[in-house]
């Protein structure tokens, strides 16, 4: 997500979150401590709350406390569960049909029908919008509402193996139809103002990447069961607050994201615990193969793949995450299902001058090749800049590349990079679903969520082919496939990945229910 996947400082506005915190008792404490608030700290920005605005961690953590799904995972498990329906299926191999529970309703008091579900589908594929997540629903036909009960799906192709988990994603949302535009999205204000939410919370304080406060929803009829307390979101523009905070105890848990220097340093205290969680984050530089440096599709390729040669992952690994992110040598990686290491079998695991300098020579590309790289200073963490300090060093040793680094905030670089804005530029990705597909259809697929101008029919064909094939043998063979032809075009370059880390009070209980592999951060599993 997620990775695919997005300013005003914490700093800059303590004293007020501090008066609003004070008034709903988070953080402070309490003899029952049932019922006792929850602070929890981040560096992630949200980017809208509409969930056919957004595709990002920020605002994905924002939508899984306050919207409902047809399905979801409960705490510890990829097991789809019932969430908003009551039971899902194959009606036919290409009709998928969710009957829905009854007597479901909105924070407004309107009615969760069929007929919002259908609407909340459809809205995203016709909004379209270039930070939405309307690319998940590329396997989606048509959607409709036979009743107020039950909603169909008509999906491209039979028997397809991801779709169900697609209900689970930034895709998912139930969004009650008469507060949400078909046509546009809401902004946030609006959406809090309206309290059209029917998941395990709903939404009362809230300042846009600042502090959203989270109320239990009584009304909550779903899979996270009830929650055991309300929660408010502390927004950090500065990872070293974060991690003073959570270590003073000024907030209980701290999630995402906190520096390895940090980490490393939290695992000695006495008074918080580190908890880590299944990996799958992958992080990694995505080329725009419309404005990148080439003449033709020849040299821009070649310009990647000199890229691949001189990248040296173990060094950033060790020396600026201190392994707490290990190389990453695929789209899809280690630990997923079909996963491959196709970029050290074509690149190797150590810098290569000498082919990068072949590659570029062979298709006529003059060096040193200029390349503007753009990164993100307060979404993927405090290290970033020691991560993109490190990738110019590298590719500029030798004299091949002259690497122009370039940063800018969340909510200005998620706008400008899907205007093709930055020739290539980093971005990292959590997961929808436990799914190898979802680290290929998002990013190679038509329209994909990249934004990059990359397109290519063998593999669509290849991507359309794995999703219905039930034979697991023959599927991991198309995965592999697909990989393969990554490394060979280069339309991203996988650099790391990582595990979830979490940090908390001692006296925090079940951060490590919710940090699984369906990467999904629920406030339903804490308590105190």
């Amino acid at each position: 997500m997620n990775s695919m996947r997005r300013r005003v400082t914490t700093v800059a506005t303590a004293a007020l979150a501090g008066s609003v915190l004070a008034a709903c008792g988070a953080g402070q404490n309490n003899d029952d401590d049932s019922d006792a608030s929850l602070i929890v700290g981040t560096t992630d920005k949200v980017v809208s709350i509409d969930p056919a605005g957004s595709y990002d961690n920020g605002s994905m953590a924002v939508q899984t406390q306050v919207y409902q799904y047809l399905l979801n995972f409960p705490a510890g498990s990829t097991e789809l569960t019932p969430d908003a329906a009551e039971k899902c299926d194959f009606e036919e191999p290409t009709v998928y049909v969710c009957t829905m529970k009854s007597g479901l309703k909105f924070g407004n008091g309107n009615e969760l029908t069929a007929s919002d579900v259908a609407f909340s589908f459809q809205r995203i594929v016709d909004i379209n919008d270039p930070n939405g997540p309307a690319s998940l629903l590329g396997a989606m036909k048509k959607v409709e509402a036979r009743d107020d009960t039950t909603v169909a799906f008509t999906l491209a192709a039979p028997n397809d193996q991801t779709f169900a988990q697609v209900l689970v994603t930034s895709a998912g949302p139930i969004v009650d139809e008469e507060t949400y535009p078909a046509d546009k999205l809401l902004d946030d204000d609006a959406a809090v103002e309206a309290n059209a939410f029917s998941g395990p919370y709903t939404i009362g304080e809230y300042k846009k990447n600042e502090l959203a406060e989270f109320k239990v929803n009584p009304d909550y009829d779903g899979t996270y069961g009830e929650p055991k307390s309300d929660v408010t979101m502390r927004y950090y523009a500065d990872s070293n607050n974060l991690k003073l905070d959570v270590e003073k105890g000024d907030i209980d848990v701290a999630y995402r994201s906190l520096t390895p220097t940090d980490i490393d340093s939290l695992k000695k205290s006495d008074d918080v615990t580190v908890h880590t969680g299944p990996g799958g984050e992958l992080r990694y530089i995505v080329f725009n193969l419309k404005t990148m440096p080439g003449d033709d599709d020849a040299q821009k390729q070649a310009v990647r793949q000199a890229t691949a040669y001189l990248v040296n992952r173990d060094e950033i690994s060790s020396e600026v995450y201190k392994g707490t992110y290990t190389p990453a040598y695929s789209a899809v990686p280690e630990g997923q299902v079909g996963a491959t290491e196709a970029f050290k079998d074509k690149y190797g695991d150590a810098p290569d001058p000498a082919a990068a300098k072949k590659v570029l020579d062979d298709a006529g590309v003059s060096t040193p090749v200029e390349l503007n790289l753009q990164w993100n200073p307060d979404h993927y963490g405090g290290s970033s800049d020691h991560e993109y300090q490190a990738v110019k060093r590298q590719l500029e040793e030798g004299g091949l590349f002259t690497v122009n680094l370039q940063s800018t905030e969340w909510n200005t670089y998620s706008e400008e990079r899907v205007k093709d804005a930055y020739p290539a530029f980093q971005l990292g990705w959590f997961p929808d679903f436990p799914d190898p597909d979802n680290y290929l259809t998002p990013f190679f697929a038509p329209n994909n969520f990249l934004q990059s101008h990359y397109e290519d029919d063998a593999m669509t064909k290849l991507l359309d082919e794995q999703r219905v094939d039930a034979d697991a043998a023959s599927r991991e063979a198309k995965l592999a496939e697909a990989q393969e032809m990554v490394a060979d075009q280069v339309p991203i370059l996988p650099l790391l990945t990582g595990a979830q880390v979490a940090v908390a009070g001692k006296d925090v209980q079940g951060v490590s229910d919710t940090l699984d592999p369906s990467f999904k951060f629920r406030f339903a599993s804490l308590s105190k």
